[in-house]
């Protein structure tokens, strides 16, 4: 694993990517986003955290324009193998969003799915995310749910320990609530107009969905 230090966050530059597959969460996050993408219509999608582009070979078929972005550069090579046609581009929520809009408008919507979990420092996502899209633009992020009961089942069934995933390099350690993620999107920018769980029962759900709109700037 390889760790370097910018600014007041660390990053983690290795996740492991090497095949096409998508991860498990693929299977009950995808047709929530492919639902969402539809619904709102949009054209124009930034992918952050794209990972192997197994996403944007989905939102492909969807969207007129779909970029992605993935600071572990072993999945970009993967995706741009995956999807010749899309532009993937090696970079992290730390890193410079102006790379991304060299010659291109900003996106209509922004996706990232089971990231913010991984993040040292969360709140570069929305603001990330916030630069690369246009005004009223969309962030629909996804992040494994916490909430009361599936905390209490999980520490009846001691389970907190898998759950964890301490020993996983550049894994999970932060750990959302509606309530936390909302807040983190209130105070970069953004302003919730949708939730729901996704995988297992209600209130027990594997990950929860968020859709948030761009606040525009005062005077705009």
């Amino acid at each position: 694993m390889t760790k370097n230090t910018v600014g007041d966050t660390t990053t983690v530059d290795n996740y492991g990517w090497s095949s096409p597959e998508g991860p498990h969460s693929c299977d009950y996050i995808t047709p929530e986003i492919i639902d969402i993408v539809r619904r709102l219509r949009v054209q124009s999608i930034v992918d952050i955290g794209a990972g192997n582009g197994r996403l944007c070979t989905h939102l492909k078929a969807l969207c007129d324009r779909v970029v992605g972005v993935e600071v572990d550069a072993r999945g970009v090579e993967i995706a741009r193998r995956q999807n010749p046609e899309l532009q993937f581009y090696n970079l992290g929520v730390q890193g410079d969003p102006e790379t991304v809009l060299v010659e291109q408008e900003k996106f209509e919507a922004a996706i990232s799915t089971e990231v913010v979990e991984h993040l040292f420092a969360p709140h570069l996502l929305p603001q990330f995310a916030g630069s690369l899209l246009a005004d009223d633009g969309v962030l629909i992020i996804t992040t494994p749910y916490h909430g009361y009961l599936k905390n209490l089942a999980l520490s009846l069934l001691n389970k907190w320990d898998d759950h964890h995933t301490a020993l996983w390099h550049g894994g999970h350690i932060k750990f959302w609530s509606k309530k936390t993620l909302t807040s983190l999107l209130n105070d970069n920018g953004f302003d919730v107009i949708e939730f729901s769980g996704v995988g297992r029962v209600p209130l027990l759900w594997k990950s929860m969905v968020l859709v948030a709109r761009k606040r525009r700037a005062r005077g705009v």
